[in-house]
């Protein structure tokens, strides 16, 4: 049965080169049997893409389609497609799948033993975001054993070298693939990655240098923070393994609603009612802010209900630590539902007024 390469790929006839090793470099992942994969399918990818990823190859079988034989005569190792020279270009397979499939150089130490980071979330009121303001919290996480100091060796014991990796961190592993056996270099099983190993593991943390614990922790939340934003304290997150780095600490903040002012921005948005006198004859109100303090508003003869007036700087403070937004004021004509008498008969005199 005739293939057609370019489905093989799930790629159009049209893509580019780039776009050609994009879907190899996912397909192979996908189907790689190292990986649980479809050794059929695997052999298929790579067969299509040996020829959509070779110029020469590639403008054959456009042409020729499928009277296309030039593949055919070229079978590598295990029955699988060739690989040369030209077929690959400037592309290293052992880059290609060493970042694909766990391969390593010697040399590309990982740091295993670095702590995790850590999330956590917090909630705060509109009107703190004014101010930069303090908060304590405490978090539960892996913290330095206090015994070993981190170290994971029992006090007045020393720190040996690894006699699995002999200090190196990671030791040889042979890889067999369909594309025959590779020499590729993990983490050392022992000591995972660190060379050294307690002489005598500690009492308390067994060795981890680590221990479950508690850390009260002071952050500053700056003035301006919106919703949602983060906060990152390095070296707060866990504890590394055996005097391993610190993870980072990250806050995410919640903004809670107020009940009168709305935030868009930095800006700050009010509802205000008055009266339909004040509405027609004009006069001022007087406001209070988010701050509490008092704002006085000259309301025009005959405002319509729904104006809204700006007062500058009267709005959250930008986050940049410069300046501020804005106090949106939107006025609402207030339409009594129960009149008095009084009011009844002075309405009436001004309704024969046409007014």
């Amino acid at each position: 049965m005739d293939k057609d390469y370019y489905n093989v790929l799930g790629v159009a006839k049209d893509a580019s080169a780039a776009d050609i090793k994009k879907a190899y470099y996912r397909l192979a992942h996908k189907y790689h049997p190292d990986k649980g994969g479809d050794e059929k399918k695997f052999k298929e990818v790579n067969e299509a893409y040996q020829i959509l990823s070779n110029k020469s190859k590639k403008q054959q079988y456009d042409q020729f389609g499928q009277n296309f034989e030039g593949f055919g005569s070229q079978q590598g190792f295990n029955g699988s497609p060739g690989f040369d020279s030209a077929d690959f270009g400037s592309i290293n397979i052992e880059d290609i799948f060493g970042d694909l499939f766990g391969f390593g150089q010697r040399g590309r130490k990982r740091n295993v033993n670095q702590g995790r980071d850590i999330e956590v979330s917090i909630e705060m009121n509109l009107k703190d975001t004014l101010k930069g303001i303090k908060k304590n919290i405490s978090i539960s996480k892996l913290v330095s054993c206090s015994r070993c100091q981190g170290t994971g060796a029992e006090p007045g014991t020393r720190l040996k070298e690894c006699v699995t990796c002999r200090g190196q961190g990671q030791v040889q592993q042979i890889k067999k693939t369909i594309f025959g056996s590779f020499a590729t270099y993990i983490v050392c099983p022992e000591c995972h990655g660190e060379g050294k190993i307690p002489e005598k593991p500690c009492n308390v943390c067994k060795g981890e240098g680590r221990i479950t614990g508690k850390e009260d922790i002071e952050i500053l939340i700056p003035a301006g923070i919106d919703s949602n934003q983060m906060i990152k304290i390095r070296g707060k997150g866990e504890a590394g393994r055996r005097s391993g780095k610190h993870g980072d600490l990250y806050i995410r903040v919640f903004v809670l609603p107020d009940s009168k002012f709305n935030r868009k921005g930095d800006n700050l948005y009010l509802n205000v009612s008055i009266p339909f006198s004040m509405a027609c004859l004009g006069g001022s109100i007087g406001i209070m802010d988010l701050e509490g303090k008092k704002i006085s508003l000259k309301v025009p003869q005959g405002t319509e209900s729904g104006k809204v007036f700006r007062v500058s700087g009267k709005g959250i403070s930008h986050f940049s630590g410069y300046g501020k937004g804005d106090l949106y004021v939107k006025l609402k004509i207030e339409i009594p539902k129960k009149l008095s008498k009084e009011q009844k008969e002075a309405l009436n005199k001004l309704k024969e007024k046409e007014l």
